[in-house]
């Protein structure tokens, strides 16, 4: 039985970006444009809010297993999400560069986009995901 809460759906792209805060309609559009360059994969909405590019399957020597987005953002009132997985490895070389930020386990923050530099946004978008592929194979949707 699958009991994974993040799962993708099938909410078409635009309907999403349609329900965002007018606030920050312009940053989500960016940042599907930005994750679409950089990764190759469609944007897919996961969990409802989420927004993933591409995908990975996982299975721990538990045997517990499931499926993630390989990467992606969400948008809060006050914050971005930007979703970096698995979160194992040190970005500082990276983050020093991205502007005003704080850090989650596998995400980091930001206020609002324009305050990240978006090279180096680019550059830990595509860390993040070279990272995972040593752990996970990375499929698209």
């Amino acid at each position: 039985m699958d009991r994974a809460k993040t799962k993708p759906q099938d909410t078409d792209i635009e309907t999403y970006l349609g329900q965002v805060l007018p606030a920050r309609q312009a940053e989500a559009r960016q940042l599907v444009q930005v994750f679409g360059e950089v990764t190759g994969f469609p944007a897919r909405i996961w969990a409802g809010r989420m927004v993933g590019f591409g995908r990975y399957e996982y299975r721990y020597e538990t045997g517990h297993s499931g499926r993630a987005l390989a990467t992606g953002f969400a948008l809060g009132r006050a914050e971005i999400s930007i979703y970096i997985l698995p979160g194992y490895t040190d970005f500082g070389h990276i983050l020093k560069d991205l502007g005003k930020h704080r850090l989650g386990k596998a995400c980091l923050y930001l206020r609002r986009l324009p305050d990240a530099n978006p090279n180096a946004l680019r550059a830990l978008i595509r860390a993040g995901l070279d990272d995972l592929a040593t752990h996970w194979p990375i499929l698209s949707e």
